[in-house]
């Protein structure tokens, strides 16, 4: 369905009174734990612990999502603390954690070596092979945490 959206979003007259995109625009996949029909690619890698504790702000904000229906289709919405502190830190503990190998490999391209060695949080994306395939140049751009 979202390869479908994505396609559509540079089909002329979709919708007749908004001018059509000029050319695909770029679409990045947000990390999950899938491994059909491929596992996960990290073709970018943010270190994000200066941001981590407004990250956390941000999924707590999200109280239905992340306290409510997502505990419940993960069947531990019993889990899912009643204090508010107990929450964050439940949600901290589910959202943020340890670095995985392969998210530290994915770093190595974007940081220097001590930059790697130094953090202990990341996000990763995936380019999406329907949308425009961003250079490095163009990746450096869109990500300007990168330093060139």
């Amino acid at each position: 369905m979202v390869q479908d959206a994505a396609y559509m979003v540079q089909v002329p007259n979709v919708l007749p009174k908004v001018e059509p995109t000029d050319g695909n625009p770029v679409f990045l996949y947000f990390q999950d734990r899938f491994q059909k029909p491929y596992p996960f690619e990290h073709d970018i890698t943010v270190a994000i612990d200066e941001v981590a504790d407004t990250k956390m702000e941000a999924l707590d904000a999200h109280e239905s999502q992340f306290y409510e229906w997502l505990p419940w289709t993960g069947n531990v919405l019993d889990e899912v603390p009643e204090s508010e502190d107990g929450r964050v830190d439940w949600l901290r503990e589910r959202w943020m954690s340890p670095m995985s190998k392969a998210e530290r490999q994915g770093l190595t391209h974007w940081y220097e070596e001590e930059q790697v060695e130094e953090a202990q949080y990341a996000e990763s994306f995936q380019i999406a092979e329907y949308g425009r395939q961003p250079t490095e140049k163009e990746i450096r751009r869109l990500f300007p945490i990168f330093a060139d």
